[in-house]
């Protein structure tokens, strides 16, 4: 996996206290933290068509009947120790909000902090994997900034555009809507059972190969098929994530526990007592919104509260549209687990 030379090899993820998103500061701080920020009567115009008030995945921004700009910014310490790896990671993660709304990528900046002993073919290799994976995306990595930092941080800051009528959005579930969920679950935990030794090599490069790949096709295919709810889940973990889209659009997503979709070995490591501490900020989030079943297994309620580091789509299918977008996606090689349903009412339920 090593893609420097073996006496320039260095471990990335021993200047780092966690990595990927779950470093993330946790959604139960951040809703208070942002509360009411930009909310103020005229504080955003018109034409911010998403950004704060309510939150989504990214900012957009209606230039034209037919325009939206979307703005998007991701950063996070190493979870890997390749660096070109950990550059694709970070790019994928970063990208992948554009494509949660529905665009598609133009441009990216570099948003890098490194320590100043940090040996220059590291940062090459950072740079060439994150700029290979936005040409993937279908944009340009042209230019960023960089600081001094004793623990390195990498990500992107994302320039993107979709057609106003076009986007997806945290809102728009309706009562009756299957959820799909297009990765599987547990990355978090399986990063943090690496870093222990707890976790089995090849499991560990599997979520490694899931979280380089990206959220473009099916995107694509959500907005072709008029698909208008959808999220990523990312560090708030499904049911964090699924909460926001629940709000922001007055239901209840009722989560299958026995249907999430979960990578090789993850819920070993769950079981194992393995759990970030992006996870308990988690946990804490939905607590007050959420109704876990009793009979649910502690391991997949572990598994549901678990950040994920560019994780899947999440998103609202009608019932009757159901089999044609999963048919859909499967034709550009992605795979949908159907997790849940909506339901009236509000919160979240992992039954």
């Amino acid at each position: 996996m090593n893609t420097l030379p073996a006496e320039k090899a260095l471990r990335l993820t021993e200047l780092t206290d966690c990595g990927g998103c779950a470093a993330k500061l946790g959604a139960d701080l951040l809703a208070d933290a942002l509360s009411g920020l930009g909310a103020e009567a005229g504080a955003a115009p018109p034409e911010l068509i998403a950004g704060l008030t309510p939150p989504d995945d990214g900012a957009a921004y209606r230039v034209s009947d037919d325009l939206a700009i979307i703005g998007t910014l991701d950063f996070f310490p190493p979870l890997v120790d390749d660096p070109r790896t950990f550059g694709e990671i970070a790019a994928a993660n970063a990208v992948s909000d554009v494509f949660a709304m529905g665009g598609r990528v133009l441009f990216a900046l570099s948003i890098a902090a490194f320590p100043e002993d940090l040996p220059r073919d590291v940062l090459a290799e950072i740079f060439e994997g994150a700029s290979s994976k936005v040409r993937e995306a279908g944009g340009t990595l042209a230019g960023g900034h960089t600081i001094r930092d004793p623990e390195p941080k990498y990500g992107l800051a994302v320039v993107g555009a979709a057609h106003p009528d076009k986007l997806l959005r945290k809102g728009g579930a309706r009562v009756g809507d299957a959820l799909i969920l297009t990765k599987r679950l547990g990355t978090g935990l399986l990063v943090s059972g690496h870093r222990q030794g707890l976790a089995d090599e090849a499991a560990f490069e599997e979520a490694v190969d899931q979280m380089g790949t990206l959220n473009r096709a099916a995107s694509e295919v959500l907005v072709g098929r008029g698909v208008v709810a959808a999220t990523d889940v990312t560090g708030f973990g499904l049911l964090g994530h699924g909460l926001e889209m629940a709000r922001a659009s007055g239901v209840r997503f009722a989560f299958e526990a026995d249907a999430l979709p979960d990578l090789p070995g993850a819920l070993d490591l769950a079981r194992a007592g393995i759990e970030t501490g992006g996870a308990g900020h988690n946990r804490r989030f939905v607590t007050a919104e959420a109704r876990i079943g009793n009979a649910v297994d502690r391991a997949l309620v572990t598994l549901a509260h678990d950040p994920q580091t560019s994780g899947g789509l999440l998103a609202a299918v009608a019932a009757d549209d159901l089999d044609d977008v999963t048919r859909a996606l499967n034709a550009v090689g992605v795979r949908a687990w159907r997790v849940g349903r909506v339901e009236a009412g509000s919160g979240v339920a992992l039954v």
